[in-house]
């Protein structure tokens, strides 16, 4: 018996579903790898605003005199 056939026997009614974190958590580790490159996304997202909010900030608004840096 091969290895899928016998993993079906197992298993039963469970088999070709997504398997939960916990056992007591709804979530499956489908939607929890979603998450992850959803946040990780973001994240790099927010890391690249915040890089031009700082060069605005920081080089842009100075050199058009919009503001002056006070040190």
């Amino acid at each position: 018996m091969g290895e899928a056939k016998r993993r079906k026997t197992t298993l039963g009614d469970n088999y070709g579903q997504d398997t939960r974190i916990l056992p007591w958590v709804p979530i499956t580790k489908t939607q929890s790898q979603k998450f992850m490159e959803l946040t990780t996304r973001s994240t790099w997202f927010c890391i690249g605003a915040i890089v031009v909010a700082w060069i605005t900030i920081r080089f842009i608004g100075p050199a058009f005199g919009w503001w002056e840096v006070v040190y």
